[in-house]
């Protein structure tokens, strides 16, 4: 077992450097064979736009509503730990506590949440889903101690693990193959979409302490009105096709068992998209949670300097992501990553040094450029490792552990 895990990532590394892709083609018969092709020239992305009929594009931006909310409900504590520091009395590293405290629990709920979106539909455990989580900044706002701040926090972990599966099965399944991966790095640039909105939200509130409930009430209304929205549109055709394609039994356990043989056959995968989520999820959340906090205490702005700084800084993640999402479908998903993971490498220097803010907009631009580029590569990466009738729960379970397509083609080159 272990040779065969040995020479799988020693052919892996080694197609990095083939331009031609390694593909698995399948035929009717279940009978596969090894051809190796040219990538496809990028297309202009306006035709690629026009390919999304309107009900693809209702999807996907449904899709993208959840994970944008989902974001901002995160970033209006991680923006402001300096105003929450001052209100519950308590130092700047107990109150990230929290942040600790979200990113760990909501595995939990990308599993649960999920599972539920493969075994009933995307649509009510979104809805459910986002609801909730609207709640829950509600009871933020009127947690009295720092308990009570953290017990509800903790909660909030657990329901914001369930929105990125499901949002993503609910966008990215819907596309055509070949847009892809420009929709990938729009879809992606939500979570930076919702950081700037909570960022303007900071900005516009200005800098008091109690001024950080006003920012909790309004992630609160986006959330649950996405929710309400996603109410209102059908399930997703893709969904009910994948599972009747992947239906084996009609046994109520039938699911449960399913999932125990996915698990079985496609463990070396889950094992590779955890670690490969946790990497992602450390280089994300320490290039960004506190990079507000560091710029108002170790470079001395105010809060709007700190607000507009990161702003920008955001701005450049959603053009990033969106470039080299869509770069990934002509030069291929790892070489992609790899690329831009190891520009911010090379940035990060010029990323902490500078001191006004107008230097650390700039070079905070340019890290989450490269930074959310790399990112803006993750769903449709991790959409097409998953099994057809997994892909609510492959994604969610592993990004929040750490997380192509294995069905009839399957790019392994690139």
């Amino acid at each position: 077992m272990s040779r065969g895990i040995w020479f799988t990532a020693k052919q892996a590394w080694g197609d990095l450097f083939i331009w031609k892709q390694r593909v698995v083609v399948t035929n009717e018969y279940g009978e596969e064979r090894t051809e190796w092709q040219s990538p496809a020239p990028l297309q202009n992305p306006f035709t690629l736009f026009a390919q999304l009929s309107l009900k693809d594009w209702i999807f996907f931006l449904v899709g993208l509503a959840a994970w944008t909310a989902d974001a901002f409900d995160f970033h209006a504590l991680s923006i402001q730990t300096v105003k929450l520091s001052k209100y519950y009395d308590q130092s700047k590293t107990n109150i990230t506590t929290a942040i600790t405290l979200t990113l760990l629990l909501r595995s939990i709920g990308a599993a649960a949440f999920g599972l539920a979106g493969d075994k009933f539909g995307r649509k009510w455990p979104m809805v459910l889903n986002m609801i909730i989580l609207g709640v829950l900044q509600i009871a933020t706002i009127y947690s009295t101690t720092f308990q009570q701040f953290l017990a509800v926090r903790s909660l909030f972990g657990l329901f914001m693990g369930g929105v990125y599966g499901n949002a993503i099965a609910m966008a990215l399944e819907n596309c055509p193959t070949n847009a892809r991966g420009l929709m990938s790095g729009i879809l992606q640039q939500g979570y930076s979409l919702g950081y700037v909105f909570a960022a303007c939200a900071n900005l516009g509130v200005g800098g008091s302490t109690d001024s950080w409930k006003t920012v909790f009430w309004i992630a609160a209304g986006i959330s649950i009105a996405v929710g309400i929205i996603r109410i209102f549109f059908p399930e997703s055709q893709q969904f009910i096709e994948a599972k009747k394609a992947g239906k084996k039994a009609k046994a109520p356990g039938a699911f449960w068992q399913e999932t125990k043989v996915m698990l079985a056959q496609e463990w070396k995968m889950c094992i590779y998209c955890i670690i490969l989520m946790t990497w992602f999820n450390y280089y994300s959340h320490t290039s960004q949670d506190s990079y507000t906090t560091f710029m108002l205490t170790q470079k001395e702005l105010d809060n709007s300097g700190a607000s507009r700084a990161s702003i920008l800084m955001k701005v450049g993640a959603c053009v990033g992501g969106t470039i080299i999402g869509y770069l990934s479908q002509f030069v291929g998903r790892r070489r992609a990553i790899i690329a831009a993971s190891l520009v911010s490498a090379c940035m990060i220097p010029a990323w902490i040094l500078p001191e006004g803010e107008r230097s650390l907009s700039a070079t905070g631009f340019f890290m989450q450029f490269f930074v959310q580029g790399a990112w803006g590569v993750i769903p449709i990466h991790l959409n097409e490792l998953s099994p057809p009738a997994f892909r609510s729960s492959f994604p969610g379970k592993q990004l929040k552990r750490g997380g192509e397509k294995k069905e009839k083609k399957r790019e392994k080159g690139c």
